[in-house]
């Protein structure tokens, strides 16, 4: 997407605590946004998480969510990595159906894109791919026609790529974007 609405990637290091996840969907809830990819997971940290999460809008209204995100007492860290340079990866495990006949040429099939076939049945078989978004998709459509029974994608994980300054992901702030006449709303309680 581009323009007024787009995907931004957002990362957040979040106390390991009940409740941290429903509060932060909540929020983002509030703001009429669709969360479209969500991870979460340990982080290096003892105690704390790690969320990647891809949410579609306008620049001004991210940085309103990241913002009143940023307040959650919850929230050790976030910051909206779209502009930075990044490394972001996403894991699906495909369950496609197979014959004698479709077995091989399926297996032909998953080399170039280097996935893993994880398992396999008398009637199907299940491919482990892991790669960007689109790698995942253009699988998935080489595969749909052979039938596919069944996809569970885990969304994006992402951080920002290890140049030679060192720089990791928390080393980024918050960057407000929008109209800076209106930058004052953004941290307005209740704003949401």
């Amino acid at each position: 997407m581009n323009g007024n609405g787009r995907h931004h990637t957002i990362i957040a290091l979040v106390q390991d605590r009940p409740g941290v996840l429903t509060r932060v969907a909540g929020l983002f809830r509030r703001r009429g946004f669709n969360i479209s990819s969500l991870a979460v997971g340990n982080s290096e940290q003892k105690g704390l998480s790690r969320m990647t999460f891809v949410v579609d809008g306008d620049q001004y209204t991210v940085d309103q969510a990241t913002r009143q995100l940023d307040k959650l007492i919850e929230v050790v860290k976030v910051a909206n990595i779209s502009d930075e340079e990044i490394v972001s990866r996403e894991l699906a495990l495909i369950k496609v159906k197979v014959t004698p006949a479709t077995r091989g040429e399926i297996l032909e099939m998953v080399h170039p894109f280097r996935a893993e076939i994880v398992d396999v049945g008398a009637k199907s078989m299940v491919i482990e791919v892991t790669g960007s978004g689109d790698k995942i998709q253009a699988l998935y459509d080489l595969l749909e026609p052979f039938g596919v029974l069944e996809l569970m994608r885990t969304g994006r994980v992402a951080m920002v790529r290890g140049l030679t300054d060192a720089k990791v992901s928390d080393d980024l702030v918050l960057v407000y974007h929008g109209d800076h006449l209106k930058a004052n709303e953004a941290y307005e309680l209740g704003s949401y």
